[in-house]
């Protein structure tokens, strides 16, 4: 099914999509759904069971807090952050809800129920809500899939969803690049093209210049932070330590003030791979606290792409207007619709290499875009960047964003480096490998992966590195 760019990037609360912001979009739409007529039939409880990839990793993903923010009415895109942490450091004593003025019992550590071992139909991040009346009888349920990136589908829709062919010029590099060459028209104007069913281009803007902030203003938050990360793991904050040692002695009052001062200074080239890695790190941190991030195209992988655009505009010798910036954001963004098209961008369903596989691609083709380069050259570097991200898996240690998904960042965003600048010097006509071809590869690879490596915490590292329980 065709989607905006303005769906592959959402605001919300880290650390997971597919766990946190996922469960908690589909708890609100569990909430909206209620009609009132079983809010008067003695509506008693709420009851929540989690399957698959939720049942297993939920608990440190903060999929119980993100389902009962849904459920209480409160929206992840908007929630001020201070009103986030103050609801998260007290919630597992809560035990109602409130819907319609109608109060119904619910509590996270007895209305959740986490099935391990069990799967429904279609995806492994299902989702059951069921609404009770005071005796336990049931009066309505509704079944949900978080299907990565932060979308959901009832039971209904991805039926329905699964038997619709997706014809529009953007489902392909090859009918992308078909379109240019027939018609003239450079990639922005296909893009905006296939937008201009969803939005105008003013309010494409308007919304990814608010989308580039937040990125800005989490890496900038997660550089100036200090303290543990909340999830059991004792794990430090780095961000900040990395970012005292580049920039030392500065002084600024805004994020973009800080922006300045970080391009006003020379930096040798272990300097500039650092300030790489501490830009997607800080935002990662702050995805792992819990706090505001934009998917790009999931939580787990929110660092790259903020990274990458940082990274031009203070580590390169590029003068960038927003209009720049919304150009990155819609080519990294197109390339996200791909293999949401083509693929997944589900670690549940193919493992790390659709979060920081995917992000790295996104982040490779809005690079060489804004370097200049040609729409060829701009799917050679996505394809190149993916092609080394073939078969990543999914294991974080206590099913935390955390361990080893922080630093795959970091790393995800100088493999987009390289896949750009070899893009660069390259003429595509000479690949030997399309990025449909590498797409489809990579959904290949993702069916074949065994399950214990996709988000499972049942394999790799979740299991070979003994630490507390969350």
């Amino acid at each position: 099914m065709a989607v905006s760019v303005l769906e592959i990037f959402k605001i919300g609360v880290g650390p997971s999509s597919s766990h946190t912001l996922g469960p908690w979009e589909a708890a609100t739409r569990f909430r909206n759904s209620i009609i009132y007529p079983n809010l008067t039939r003695k509506a008693g409880a709420v009851i929540v069971d989690l399957y698959g990839s939720l049942a297993h990793t939920g608990k440190g993903h903060g999929t119980d807090f993100a389902i009962l923010m849904g459920l209480s009415g409160y929206h992840a895109a908007s929630i001020e952050q201070s009103l986030l942490s103050n609801i998260l450091s007290g919630y597992k004593g809560l035990n109602e809800i409130i819907i319609e003025g109608t109060h119904l019992q619910f509590s996270v550590d007895t209305h959740i129920n986490l099935w391990k071992g069990q799967h429904l139909p279609f995806h492994s991040n299902g989702m059951v809500f069921k609404l009770l009346n005071t005796e336990g009888h049931l009066i309505q349920e509704e079944t949900y899939y978080s299907v990565g990136g932060g979308f959901v589908q009832s039971k209904e829709e991805i039926r329905h969803a699964s038997s619709v062919l997706d014809t529009s010029i953007i489902s392909s590099a090859k009918s992308i690049t078909d379109a240019h060459r027939a018609s003239g028209k450079s990639l922005i104007e296909i893009i905006l093209e296939h937008e201009s069913q969803f939005h105008t281009y003013e309010e494409i803007k308007i919304q990814l210049l608010e989308i580039y902030g937040v990125m800005l203003s989490c890496a900038h938050d997660g550089c100036h932070t200090l303290g543990i990360l909340p999830g059991g793991l004792f794990v430090e904050r780095r961000a900040k330590l990395k970012h005292d040692k580049l920039l030392p002695g500065s002084s600024y009052t805004n994020a973009r003030e800080w922006l300045k001062e970080i391009r006003s200074r020379p930096y040798n080239f272990r300097q500039t791979i650092d300030w790489v890695s501490c830009f997607a790190i800080s935002v990662n941190e702050q995805n792992a606290a819990f706090g505001k991030v934009v998917t790009a195209p999931t939580n787990g992988a929110a660092g790259v792409i903020p990274a990458i655009l940082l990274y031009i505009q203070t580590l390169l010798e590029v003068d960038t207007t927003e209009e720049d910036i919304v150009h990155f954001l819609l080519i990294a963004g197109l390339v996200g619709q791909m293999y949401k098209h083509g693929a997944t961008i589900s670690a549940a369903a193919g493992g790390c290499q659709a979060e920081i596989g995917v992000s790295s691609s996104m982040a490779a083709a809005g690079l060489v875009g804004t370097l200049g380069g040609t729409l060829e050259q701009v799917f050679m570097a996505a394809e190149i960047a993916m092609e080394h991200h073939l078969g990543l898996t999914c294991d974080p240690v206590n099913g935390l964003v955390q361990i080893p998904c922080i630093e795959r960042n970091s790393i995800g965003a100088m493999k987009a480096i390289t896949a750009a600048q070899l893009a660069m010097d390259s003429d595509p006509m000479k690949a030997k490998v399309s990025l449909d071809q590498v797409i489809k590869s990579m959904w290949e690879t993702a069916q074949d992966m065994n399950e214990k490596y996709r988000e499972t915490s049942l394999g790799g590292l979740a299991i070979n590195v003994t630490l507390p329980e969350c």
